[in-house]
This record gives structure tokens, C-alpha cells and sequence, in this order.
């Protein structure tokens, strides 16, 4: 325990060290204010990291870089949000994977359904080796990658019966997001799915012209959806991450110093993020029951798993070697 204590002490006086050299390097740069948007409301986990991310580089660089939140999808949906990024008129955000995946499509291997066991499994991977390499790989379209925040594991909704076998999906409507592995992995469950903006989907539930939609517990919670949707399974079927992504021509305009500032936020960010998640997940799943809705918690997950095989035979070979190297890392 002494021992745990000394380098605790150790790690916390070279990150303080770290920070006032930083500080130190940005004391000649001009003031930067950046704008980080994102497309959820103020309660969602998102927004958790993105305050999060704003306290420690206003910190860190002793004001030099200051963040403004933009929540809301007020600067617009996730993939204006990205192609603004590209061309420089929105900074950075917090965006779901699946849109990052239609800019660098091996982004996509991570959702492919019932990929990993657990979160520790997927952090594993997402903060090692291949999750860096495939952060790095964004600059190919203009994008910096700084960390791996998460959306989390993502459960089915629906206002029409309980789902507890891929066979109670038949025909069910089902909003996914716009990216292909879950389109098909939707589909393949026997569901209509069909692909749409998040803020599209709000409408279409109240509306009813869809019938249900997949996301984390956190998102189900924050969005009041049982209002509209009368049932959740705990599917866990995919695990979705987020992204702190940056635009190439707001990274580029930042001093090293700075541009270091940046990453260790986000990674610290995504790591607060990911405990508030685990901590709030079991409230939010009773204050939902409480609320009136049905959750089924014994759905025969087997069953989806054999289901969405054909998942892995048309996107495996796609997503080159990641796919074996991901299955290696978790054994």
C-alpha cells in the first residue's frame, strides 16, 4: 500500500510538473477559445465529458485555450458536426462512433455486435495499441482523434412488446444510427431498420412512424424515452464509443504545448465520463421502472449472438486485421 502511495504521489507531482511547463510554454501564445459541440442534452454523459474537458484546459493552460459547450445538436447533426470540423468551422466534439466510422470506415469494427464482454474489455483495447492507431488514422480525412469518451452498451427500446428473442423483433421499426454494421446487424434480428439523425428519431418516436430505437442506458434515462417506448431489453448488443475529435485546421493553429494540453484532458475526461456512466446506470434503471417502463433483463442473448453471425461474414475481412487483432487482445 506504501508503495501504491509513493507512485500515486510520484504520478500527481509529474502531472502538476506537467501542467506549469505547459502552462509555462503557452504563456507567449494569444488567448484560443474553442468551440465543442456535441448532440445531447445537458444531462447525457457526453455533456459530462465535454465539462469535464473544459475545467482542465482552462486549468492546465492557466486560460490560454478556453472551451465553449455547445450541446443540443445546436450546431447541427454529428456528421455536419464532422464535415464542419474538416473545414474549420466547428473546433472539436464528442460524436458517437458510428459517424466517425463513415469517414474512416475500420473505425466501424468496434460496434460489431456482442464484440466485447464487458467495459473493461473494450476500454482495454479502445485506450491501447489498436484504439490508438486507429485515432491516428482520422488525420487520412482532415480529423485529429484525442481520446475514446463512450456512448457505452446499447439496448433495444420499443413501444409495441416485449423482446426477449430475435424473433419478437420481426417487423418491429427500429431507428439506427446511419452506419451500415447496424443497419445489418438490425436486420439480420428480423427488425425493419432504418437509418436516421438522433434528433430525427425524437420526432418519429412521438410521431409513431418508427416503433423503437437502440442506445445506451444513459441516453434511454436522459431523453425521457419512456414516455414513448413502453419496453427495453438489455440486449448490450454493441458497445459504442465516442470520440474527443478535433478539425485538422483547429489542431494544426495550436502550439505543441497546447496540442499535449488537449489529449490528456480528453483522455481524463473519458475516463471521468466512463465512472459517472457505471455509477449512474443502476438509478437510472430503477427511476425507469419507476416511470412505468418493462425491462427484460433474461433476454435469450445466444440466441441474438447466433443471429447476427452473418454480421462477421460480410464486414470481417473488411475491417482488415483489426478484427483478428481485437479477438486476440481479449483473450
Amino acid at each position: 500500500m506504501k508503495g501504491f502511495a509513493r507512485s500515486a504521489l510520484a504520478v500527481g507531482i509529474s502531472l502538476a510538473m506537467m501542467a506549469s511547463a505547459n502552462a509555462a510554454d503557452l504563456a507567449d501564445m494569444d488567448p484560443v477559445t474553442l468551440r465543442l459541440a456535441h448532440v445531447v442534452n445537458e444531462q447525457d454523459g457526453f455533456h459530462i465529458a465535454a465539462v469535464k474537458f473544459q475545467e482542465l484546459v482552462a486549468e492546465r493552460t492557466e486560460g490560454a485555450v478556453s472551451v465553449d459547450l455547445y450541446p443540443n445538436a445546436s450546431l447541427g447533426d454529428e456528421r455536419t458536426l464532422l464535415e464542419g470540423m474538416q473545414i474549420g468551422t466547428v473546433d472539436m466534439g464528442v460524436i458517437t462512433n458510428g459517424p466517425v466510422a463513415n469517414f474512416v470506415e475500420e473505425m466501424a469494427v468496434f460496434e460489431l455486435p456482442f464484440l466485447f464482454p464487458s467495459p473493461e474489455a473494450a476500454y482495454e483495447v479502445l485506450d491501447g495499441p489498436i484504439g490508438q492507431e486507429l485515432l491516428d488514422r482520422l488525420a487520412e480525412v482532415n480529423l485529429k482523434g484525442l481520446a475514446y469518451a463512450e456512448r457505452g452498451f446499447r439496448n433495444l427500446t420499443n413501444s409495441e412488446r416485449p423482446v426477449e428473442t430475435p424473433e419478437d423483433m420481426d417487423g418491429l421499426r427500429i431507428r439506427v444510427m446511419e452506419n451500415p454494421v447496424y443497419v445489418d446487424t438490425f436486420r439480420e434480428l428480423g427488425a425493419n431498420a432504418i437509418p436516421m439523425a438522433w434528433t430525427e428519431a425524437l420526432t418519429a418516436m412521438q410521431q409513431g412512424t418508427i416503433d423503437g430505437q437502440e442506445n445506451p442506458v444513459n441516453v434511454i434515462h436522459s431523453f425521457k424515452l419512456n414516455e414513448t417506448q413502453t419496453y427495453m431489453t438489455l440486449s448490450r448488443h454493441t458497445y459504442a464509443p465516442a470520440i474527443f475529435v478535433m478539425g485538422m485546421p483547429s489542431w494544426n493553429q495550436l502550439p505543441e504545448a497546447a496540442q499535449e494540453v488537449l489529449v490528456q484532458a480528453a483522455q481524463e475526461a473519458a475516463e471521468h465520463e466512463r465512472r459517472v456512466n457505471a455509477e449512474m446506470e443502476a438509478e437510472q434503471l430503477d427511476a425507469l421502472r419507476e416511470a412505468g417502463m418493462q425491462i427484460v433483463d433474461d433476454a435469450d442473448l445466444e440466441a441474438f449472438q447466433a443471429a447476427v453471425a452473418p454480421v462477421y461474414e460480410k464486414y470481417g475481412e473488411q475491417f482488415g486485421d483489426y478484427l483478428p487483432r481485437i479477438r486476440e487482445a481479449l483473450e
